[in-house]
């Protein structure tokens, strides 16, 4: 405790530079990929996901966030939670290779009983490895946890791009995501050495199951939220539409997710340490909430100005029909980005009841919104999500926060700078656009954009909006942290 703040920091750069490696490698191979392969093929994949997705919300049972939760951990509770993940892990692929055929006749495709069969197996793969991972984070080793997810990456993206230049098609997909946790998994084990002992009764196991079970359902509620446009869209529209719309989503909530699992995980951990002091709580809550819409807010406004030549440099030509769809969805971006955080401020306060009550009011209001979209294609679902989301955003956050010590003008002040500056940097970013050669490449008017909305972002971030005394304590809490 006594060093949190330098661990915090130190952990947090870690963890940018670690995941900024990995978007790096992620961007790159969606671009090979999307060249190499099909909307029908990424269609196949994303339906079987869809499915095994929910049950991956029961993957560990929330165990994995019970662990870090608690102020103390025993050898007896470690091994005995590594028992129970393994289980459930092994009980979770048994009921994906049962339900596979269910699975395939629901959206009356052949194809997806052999691919479900292969993609139950991440189930135990990584439920082999939670355990080990919990360890890391209660260190805050994020640092072994980085050359982990960067070399697991690397070997997983190397195999699919090899598959996919082989012709295997949606084969190239799967490969993925058996490879990367495989690789994870023994990546954990051989970092750690810890080996599990024998499986023992431990006193703490009940209240860690409440939680996990709290956790659980918050985990179910928010998927359902989430994932149930892909679900009904593949069911009525096929693999094509489901691929362009896979695709579009998967690339608005890429950046928000990488980002919130870079300062979430850390967040969490230190926040899970100091909610004794509410105080420091407060203020390392809203620092890192401010960050987290720093960064968010202009990827909101990029993506909605220039989806175009996004979906063309990243994808290629054959995704031309997914930029509408993107750019209906890009403000969901940022309403991720603005309730993301505060699932660390209820978890680390023990406060899931309130996050599974936020998740049931919210999974009817997605549900029914998907539903109006539905007969209007990818491009009415993606509206009926978008507005659904942005509609809740305000109401749910206010209720998050009520009564946890963090102060609504806190909250939204925070999003009233870079909200500002993102509005200014748009507009001169888009006229820069408008006057830009058509003859030029995507490529390089991308570059363009990008270049002169985030000169204008930064500028108008620092100068005009104030923020300059904010960045300047952050940046010497990195130097202090780095000369640790």
């Amino acid at each position: 405790m006594h060093d949190l703040k330098n661990k915090t920091v130190r952990a947090g750069i870690i963890n940018v530079g670690s995941r900024g490696l990995g978007f790096t490698v992620r961007i790159a191979a969606l671009m090979v990929l999307g060249r190499l392969l099909t909307p029908e093929d990424y269609g196949l994949v994303t339906m079987v996901t869809a499915f095994t997705g929910v049950l991956n919300m029961f993957g560990c049972f929330g165990l994995f966030q019970a662990a870090i939760q608690r102020d103390k951990l025993s050898e007896d509770e470690s091994s005995l939670l590594f028992w129970l993940n393994l289980t459930f892990g092994a009980l979770l692929t048994l009921t994906a290779i049962v339900a596979a055929p269910m699975v395939s006749a629901f959206y009356r495709e052949p194809r997806l009983l052999a691919i479900m069969d292969v993609i139950a197996f991440t189930f135990i793969i990584t439920a082999a490895g939670v355990q080990h991972g919990v360890l890391l984070q209660r260190r805050m080793s994020f640092g072994t946890s980085a050359k982990i997810e960067i070399c697991s990456l690397l070997i997983a993206t190397a195999v699919s791009i090899r598959m996919a230049m082989m012709g295997y098609g949606y084969w190239a997909i799967v490969s993925m995501t058996i490879t990367l946790p495989l690789a994870t998994t023994a990546g954990l084990w051989l970092s750690t050495g810890w080996i599990p002992g024998r499986p023992r009764i431990a006193a703490g196991l009940r209240s860690m199951l409440q939680f996990g079970v709290g956790t659980t359902l918050i985990g179910f509620l928010t998927y359902v939220t989430n994932n149930i446009d892909k679900l009904l869209l593949g069911r009525v529209w096929g693999t094509e539409a489901t691929g362009l719309y896979s695709r579009s989503s998967y690339l608005i909530n890429f950046p928000t997710e990488n980002l919130n699992s870079t300062i979430g995980e850390v967040a969490f951990a230190a926040l899970s340490r100091t909610k004794g002091d509410l105080d420091r709580f407060r203020r390392y809550f809203l620092k890192g909430y401010s960050l987290v819409a720093t960064l968010t807010l202009p990827l909101t406004v990029v993506c909605t100005l220039f989806a175009d030549d996004l979906i063309m440099v990243v994808l290629g030509p054959k995704w031309t029909s997914a930029a509408e769809i993107f750019r209906i969805l890009a403000p969901t971006l940022q309403v991720f980005a603005i309730s993301s955080p505060l699932g660390w401020l209820l978890n680390a306060l023990g406060m899931v009841r309130r996050g599974v009550y936020i998740g049931l009011f919210s999974a009817p209001l997605m549900i029914a919104g998907v539903l109006i979209g539905l007969p209007y294609g990818p491009r009415g679902v993606a509206m009926a999500y978008s507005t659904v989301m942005v509609l809740k955003v305000i109401p749910v956050t206010m209720w998050a926060l009520r009564g946890t010590g963090v102060r609504y003008r806190e909250v939204f002040g925070a999003l009233a700078s870079p909200l500002a500056a993102s509005l200014i940097a748009g507009a001169i970013a888009y006229g820069a656009h408008a006057l830009a050669a058509p003859a030029l490449s995507p490529v390089l008017r991308l570059m363009l954009d990008v270049g002169a909305f985030g000169a204008t972002y930064v500028a108008a971030l620092l100068l005009i909006a104030g923020e300059k005394a904010l960045y300047l304590d952050l940046f010497r809490d990195v130097r202090a942290a780095s000369s640790i």
